[in-house]
C-alpha cells in the first residue's frame, strides 16, 4: 500500500515552488489515493493533471494498483489546513462550533494556535423598534470547533 508520506514528499517540492500547498492526502483501505491541494488563486483542471501526472510518473503501477485523484479544495469545503484560513483573511465565513452554535463573520486572523471572527449582528434595542449593529469579536482555538468554510455570494 502507498504511504501517505510518500505522495507528500512526491509533490510537496513542486507546490511550494509553483506557489500551491497540500490540503490532504487520503489513502484508502482499497489503495484509493485522494490528494487534495489549493493556493491564494485557486487551483485549474490543468495543474490538478499535472499533478496527477507527477504522482503517476513517480510510482510503480506494476508493483502495486491504485487509483488516483487529484483535486482542488471545493468551494464551500470546510478549511483543513492554516493555510486555507489565512487565505479567507478578510472574507466572510460560517463557524460551526463543537458546542453546535453557527456564527458567520469575517475571519480577521488565523494563527497556528487560534483564529479570530468579527460577527456583525443587527439586534433590536431595549424598547423592540428600532435595530442597532452590534459587532462581536470570537476568537476560536482550531479544537473547539467542527468546521469553518467560506461563504460565498452572488
Amino acid at each position: 500500500m502507498v504511504s501517505q508520506s510518500t505522495i507528500v514528499e512526491i509533490v510537496n517540492d513542486k507546490l511550494n515552488v509553483d506557489g500551491c500547498f497540500l490540503v490532504s492526502v487520503e489513502i484508502k483501505p482499497s489503495n484509493s489515493i485522494i490528494v487534495t491541494i489549493d493556493s491564494e488563486k485557486g487551483i485549474s483542471i490543468d495543474y490538478c493533471v499535472e499533478i496527477s501526472k507527477l504522482i503517476e510518473h513517480s510510482l510503480n503501477r506494476e508493483a502495486e494498483d491504485f487509483s488516483l485523484e487529484v483535486s482542488s479544495a471545493g468551494i464551500g469545503q470546510p478549511f483543513k489546513v492554516l493555510k486555507q484560513f489565512q487565505k479567507n483573511i478578510g472574507k466572510e465565513v460560517e463557524v460551526f462550533t463543537a458546542k453546535k452554535a453557527k456564527i458567520k463573520g469575517i475571519l480577521t486572523e488565523a494563527t497556528e494556535k487560534d483564529f479570530t471572527v468579527r460577527e456583525e449582528k443587527s439586534v433590536k434595542d431595549e424598547k423592540g423598534k428600532s435595530k442597532e449593529l452590534q459587532v462581536q469579536v470570537h476568537q476560536f482555538s482550531y479544537d473547539e470547533i467542527k468546521y469553518v468554510k467560506d461563504i460565498i455570494r452572488f
